[in-house]
């Protein structure tokens, strides 16, 4: 069984009605009511928070694999109807973790490089990337960090378990006290799997790879 959790606020969902009937798909809604089946969860702690409760309360029951993104994931996973159906079909195996999103940035342990230039950050706070990492792993930050930008991936529940419930556990309360642990998780998520989501051999020494061509506008057709 492959699952689909989708982390809502008040986006349309009318894409859900193209992914392949052979996937399960859970909706953690933190807006307005939707008419159709979600479990509704406190505005709080961003996609990180949805991810992280999902992955507590059915660790023991978790899919082999779940895709996880939030309610518009087009605008960093443009190909994600086409990662779907794959996955559906078989045509894409993932045994443990896969970014999905066709651009791979850096970022340093405070934000500086992406997080405090940011257009959404107007009080340019610094992001406390390497507090956070240091309480979810007891040891110092690295100085930098390459992830594919929006949070969204792929994981094998077997990947999931190589850590005990109790480390989910501790990273879902850091959503609720830090109001930046979404900001700092987005950078770190193939950590908290524990492995590397993103090849020396793929950077080539660079701070920012773009995989694909996009479209300027609007939303790839299913």
């Amino acid at each position: 069984m492959i699952e689909l959790v989708i982390a809502r606020h008040q986006e349309d969902l009318a894409w859900t009605r193209h992914v392949p009937p052979t996937l399960t798909v859970t909706v953690y809604n933190k807006g307005a009511p939707l008419p159709s089946p979600a479990i509704t969860l406190p505005n709080r702690g961003r996609e990180a928070h949805t991810y992280l409760h999902h992955l507590v309360h059915r660790y023991d029951s978790l899919a082999p694999l779940t895709v996880f993104t939030q309610g518009k994931p087009f605008d960093h996973a443009p190909d994600l109807h086409q990662t779907l159906r794959a996955i559906a079909t078989g045509a894409l195996t993932v045994s443990d973790f896969k970014w999905l999103g066709f651009l791979v940035d850096t970022d340093d342990r405070r934000g500086r490089r992406l997080f405090v230039p940011w257009s959404k950050n107007p009080a340019r706070a610094e992001l406390p990337l390497d507090e956070c990492y240091e309480q979810l792993f007891g040891q110092p930050s690295p100085a930098q960090f390459r992830f594919h930008g929006g949070a969204q991936f792929i994981v094998s529940a077997a990947c999931v378990r190589r850590r005990p419930l109790e480390f989910y556990r501790r990273a879902l309360a850091l959503t609720v006290r830090e109001p930046l642990a979404a900001h700092c998780l987005e950078r770190i998520w193939d950590a908290v799997f524990g492995v590397t989501g993103v090849s020396e051999e793929l950077m080539q020494g660079r701070a920012t790879v773009y995989l694909k061509k996009i479209k300027a506008k609007g939303i790839p057709l299913p």
